[in-house]
Parts: structure tokens; C-alpha cells; sequence
């Protein structure tokens, strides 16, 4: 760091920052776009970029001349983590040192702040509690391991912050998953005007030598390695099922607009909860075997008029609904099955067969190259099929045989039970029906 005086008025302070190429990068889109959503490897240096980042916005800021462009006085910048604690260890250092040499300078233990000479101001934030930091407003934010962060920080307090000064926000972390609302961001600057989102792998940076990566990943799990150096959003949950293969139909390009084909029937397959979720695949089988999967409905605390209802909503052509085998099952009050009771408002199941869940499991690793899913309709689905896991027994050190049950669960069933019936069409002699008979209505009640 030098110092140095010219016409003993002006000071120049040579920050000891030294951005490398694609730190570089980063900075330039960061400048260009006012939402910025970046999935970045472990120890590429995000937080150090993003924190001298800020340093130079608050720095740069018009906080003086009203007849300038971009006046803003008292400029205020914001780090957020997903604690205070967090946001001290990572970035309050990195603050200190990289002001330490600016005349006039004043730091704040306390609250994490550092008021710099102009009048602008840096403050150290956590997400704990959302609520508590409302009130504020900011002309730049930026929110580390977003992931981690409640969902509610940025829609509820962040945004409106941001608001009456037109400030920028910038969301860094590493994937962890889909059920997040990092992930929920990283899709919505996919499609949403003035933003921008990027990721960068650690087989594509170079940040971290090769001799460095293998060693990284003989000590982890591939679902580990996967997640934080390669970015992976579909292997952040330790022992995925179906993330392997979710992750290639994403990179094959199988997840897209789906639209429906009116001259086809639309088949559904069901898992149907009681007291829980019942899930509701909806596909087009095309002559090549291709399996159009196009909606999907997902609701709970509701009986079957709702979703007969759901389902005549969308106007589509059905041919068979395949249910699962509990179905058969008499009802302890009325003596009935949940398959005549479903008969009885014109949803006609046919009955997937009952097999292990393992075998059920490989039928759908089996069928889902052979799928492609609308990126819309089918979100929740796909989430979930990417979730869906098994436990890690620490003390046996193997995955468990049985999934993990929990809201992911049901997606996958319904998917397991579509395998199973695509199956036993496979097997099945007689020939399918593929076109729709306009004039038939799957929810008449039939003699």
C-alpha cells in the first residue's frame, strides 16, 4: 500500500486489491446490472471481491454535489450473512484492512460499521432476524450464502431498502440445493429484466490447481465435491437418488417448455394422501417412447372432488389415471374403498402394481432419460425429485436402503409409480390408444 500527496490537497490511497481475471469480470457485471446472482466455488475469494466491492461503490459515491448525476448523500452499503457472527468472521477484517489507510476513517466494533470521510457507510449485517433491520434504506447490498438466509430477507426488507435510491443488490453463495430461495433467485434471473446470473466452477477457474481438487475430492463424497467446487444444485443433498439424473436432463436440455399436445391423451399417476400430500403427475406418451411430462399438482387437506376439479381446470384430454395399491384399501367408516370412492366421481384408476421399492426406484432412474419436463409447470416436481434422498447412518457408514420420508416424498412415489405403469404398458400386448377421443369424458360417470 503506498501513499501519496500532490498539491498537498489531494490524497491517492492505493488500496491492496489486486482483482484477478474473472474477479475482474465479476466487478464489470456488476457495474452493468443492477441484480446480480452469482453460484461461485469455495475459496475463489467471493467474499473478498464483493467486500472491496462495496468499499469502492461507497468511495466513488456523488454524496457531495447536488448537480452531479447519481447525488446520494449519507450513501449507505450493506454485507449480509446468514448470522452476525458470520458476517465478523468472514468480512470485518477484510473492512479494516482495506480502509486502514483512509485519512478520517472511523470504525464501529459494536455494530460492525465503518462511516468513511465522504459520509458513506459500510455496515456488517445478519439475517437471524429480518425484521430487525427494517427501516433501513441502502444504495447497494450484498447478501453471502444466500442459501442460508431466510427466505423473507430480501422480498420483505432487502428490496423495499433498496427502493427510493434505485440501489443495487448482488447474491453470492454456493448451491445447496433447490429448497432454498438462493436457488428460487438463480432461476429468476434466468428470465427477469435487468438481471444477471453466473457461476463459476472450480474445473473452470483454475483458482485452484488440479493437484488441489483431486485431493479435495479423494476426502469427500462425490455429492460433497460436487456441491462446492463444481456448483452442483442438484447434488447439494447427500445422497440424492435421483440428482445424477435430474442433473443430466438439465444439461441435456430435457427441461423446458413443455407445451400440451391437444391430440394426444394426457395420462395421470397419482400418489394420494390421506392426512399428507397427494401428488399428481400429468404426461404424453409419443410414438417414440418419449414421455412428455407437462403439469403437475401437488396439494394437501383436500378430498377427491378437489383435485377432480384441479384437474378439469386444465381442459386437457385424459386416458388413464393409475393410482397407487392402497387404493384397494376398505375405508374403517363407510365400509367402501378409496377405489370405488374415487369411481364415484368418474376418476377411474387403474391400479399400479405393487412392487419393492428399490425395483420401483431403478424403473425410474430407468425412464427419466427418456423424459422431458416442463420447466413451469413441472418446478416443484423437479425439486423434489432432486431432493428426494437417503439418510447417512454415520455409524455403519453406508446410505440407508429406505428413503428418507419427508415433502419430497410424494413427488417421487407418484414418479415411482409412472415408472412402474409405463413398465407394465411395455409388457402389455395389446396396443395403447395415443390419440384423444374429443367427445370422451374420463370424469362421466360410466355403467
Amino acid at each position: 500500500m503506498s501513499v501519496s500527496k500532490t498539491n498537498n490537497k489531494t490524497t491517492v490511497i492505493e488500496i491492496p486489491y489486486v482483482p484477478r481475471p474473472l474477479q475482474l469480470e465479476l466487478h464489470k457485471m456488476l457495474d452493468q446490472y443492477r441484480f446480480n446472482v452469482f453460484a461461485i466455488h469455495r475459496r475463489f475469494g467471493k467474499s473478498f471481491c464483493i467486500i472491496n466491492h462495496l468499499l469502492r461503490a461507497a468511495l466513488m459515491a456523488n454524496t457531495k454535489d447536488k448537480n452531479k448525476p447519481n447525488y446520494r448523500p449519507k450513501w449507505r452499503g450493506a454485507y449480509i450473512s446468514p448470522s452476525y457472527k458470520q458476517s465478523k468472521n468472514i468480512a470485518w477484517d477484510y473492512l479494516k484492512t482495506f480502509t486502514a489507510k483512509i485519512p478520517n476513517t472511523r470504525w464501529h466494533e459494536t455494530e460492525l460499521r465503518c462511516d468513511l470521510p465522504n459520509g458513506s457507510r459500510i455496515t456488517l449485517l445478519g439475517a437471524e432476524n429480518p425484521s430487525s433491520l427494517r427501516g433501513i434504506y441502502l444504495d447497494f447490498c450484498a447478501i453471502d450464502e444466500v442459501a442460508q438466509c431466510p427466505a423473507s430477507l430480501f422480498p420483505e426488507v432487502i428490496r423495499p431498502a433498496l427502493s427510493d435510491r434505485k440501489g443495487s443488490c448482488v447474491f453470492i453463495g454456493t448451491p445447496y440445493g433447490t429448497m432454498n430461495y438462493f436457488y428460487d433467485l438463480w432461476e429468476q434471473a434466468a428470465t427477469t429484466s435487468g438481471w444477471n446470473r453466473h457461476m463459476y466452477r472450480a474445473d473452470e477457474t483454475n483458482v485452484l490447481d488440479q493437484e488441489e481438487l483431486d485431493a479435495a475430492k479423494a476426502s469427500m463424497t462425490e455429492e460433497q465435491y460436487n456441491q462446492e467446487f463444481l456448483c452442483s444444485w442438484s447434488s447439494s443433498v447427500s445422497g440424492s437418488i435421483y440428482g445424477k439424473e435430474i442433473g443430466k436432463l438439465e444439461d441435456e436440455g430435457k427441461i423446458t417448455e413443455v407445451p400440451h399436445d391437444p391430440h394426444q391423451l394426457v395420462n395421470t399417476y397419482w400418489d394420494i394422501g390421506v392426512h399428507d400430500y397427494t401428488s399428481i403427475i400429468m404426461a404424453q406418451i409419443g410414438r417414440g417412447g418419449e414421455i412428455r411430462v407437462i403439469d403437475h399438482i401437488e396439494d394437501r387437506g383436500h378430498a377427491l372432488p378437489h383435485y377432480r376439479r384441479l384437474l378439469e381446470e386444465t381442459e386437457y384430454n385424459f386416458g388413464a389415471h393409475y393410482g397407487p395399491h392402497d387404493l384397494t384399501v376398505t375405508e374403517f367408516g363407510n365400509g367402501i374403498t378409496r377405489l370405488d370412492a374415487a369411481a364415484e366421481q368418474g376418476i377411474r384408476f387403474r391400479i399400479v402394481p405393487r412392487i419393492p421399492i428399490e425395483d420401483g426406484i431403478h424403473a425410474c432412474k430407468m425412464m427419466l432419460p427418456r423424459c422431458v419436463f416442463d420447466r413451469v409447470k413441472c418446478k416443484q416436481l423437479l425439486a423434489n425429485l432432486k431432493h428426494y434422498h437417503r439418510a447417512y447412518d454415520e455409524k455403519a457408514r453406508v446410505f440407508k436402503n429406505r428413503p428418507v420420508h419427508d415433502f419430497s416424498s410424494h413427488s417421487s412415489d407418484a414418479c415411482r409409480y409412472m415408472a412402474t405403469a409405463i413398465t407394465e404398458m411395455r409388457n402389455d400386448k395389446t396396443p395403447p390408444q395415443i390419440f384423444a377421443d374429443n367427445q370422451y369424458n374420463p370424469f362421466e360417470a360410466h355403467p
